[in-house]
């Protein structure tokens, strides 16, 4: 295990400062001079706002894990598909990456390129431009001209090579059948996944500005429902009797339930009240 930990960030490109206007500069000064001060406008720290929007955020986290193990269970249970090959070899690869991330020296610099491209990618997608990228064993970091939430938190969320391994199947699929690598697929999807998550909860704890800078909390809330929306998309890939539209029926459901319960709740707090 590596004494030190990569640190990972995206760097804004900075502008230009413009020239201020003397006649400006005057017009404030004499305004000082006579008394007359401008008040400043009221501003909310963006930690602060960045928290409550991931505190109203835990109700569509809570209802969205409800609806993936229902759906879950009920497709390893009834459907039995924990005997599929796909379940099988999916679990044969994340356990094959589980022991080579405890027993073997650690790929960071391999991480760490990853993460540094998923920054990347998040700024292109969103109509940005990189204009430096730089990647080592210690850390990386990109400088670009665009920074949000998103492309900070991208690669706690996106799983780049499971998404690259799944890309290369596809584009194979185009030239020749694939169909006899299915096995392997899945395989390397479970290594892929397995190397994203284990990686991600490994440099959560290590204080990485990427979390900090929107706010800790909103950061992990957005990650978490992010990763949940993945793992939500491999089961319906996984799985040929799981739909987009059952899912969404099943998460209505908890949605209700859920609407139900924080009535109930309201209502016994307001007799407790009035009864205090």
């Amino acid at each position: 295990m590596p004494r030190t930990s990569p640190t990972s960030r995206t760097k804004p490109a900075r502008k230009p400062r413009k020239p201020r206007k003397p006649g400006a500069t005057r017009a404030r000064s004499e305004l000082r001079a006579a008394g007359i001060t401008g008040r400043q406008p009221t501003t909310i720290p963006l930690v602060w706002l960045s928290t409550v929007i991931g505190f109203f955020l835990l109700a569509p986290a809570w209802i969205s894990t409800e609806t993936f193990f229902t759906c879950f269970r009920r497709v390893a249970v009834h459907q039995q598909f924990w005997l599929s090959e796909e379940c099988w070899f999916f679990l044969l690869g994340t356990v094959l990456w589980l022991i080579a991330f405890f027993g073997l020296p650690r790929p960071l610099v391999i991480y760490v390129f990853g993460h540094e491209l998923t920054h990347a990618l998040w700024v292109w997608m969103m109509g940005g431009r990189v204009s430096d990228f730089r990647v080592s064993r210690n850390g990386g970091h990109i400088v670009s001209d665009k920074h949000n939430f998103l492309i900070a938190l991208a690669p706690y969320f996106f799983p780049l090579y499971s998404i690259a391994v799944i890309a290369a199947y596809g584009a194979g699929s185009l030239f020749t059948n694939m169909e006899p690598y299915h096995r392997l697929l899945y395989a390397l999807i479970g290594v892929t996944w397995a190397f994203h998550l284990s990686f991600t909860l490994w440099m959560i704890p290590k204080g990485q500005t990427d979390l900090t800078y929107y706010g800790t909390f909103f950061s992990l809330v957005i990650i978490y429902l992010m990763n949940l929306g993945v793992l939500t998309l491999l089961l319906v890939i996984a799985s040929p009797r799981v739909s987009w539209r059952g899912l969404g029926l099943e998460w209505l459901r908890h949605a209700h339930a859920f609407a139900q319960w924080v009535i109930l709740m309201a209502r016994a707090a307001r007799m407790a009240l009035g009864k205090g």
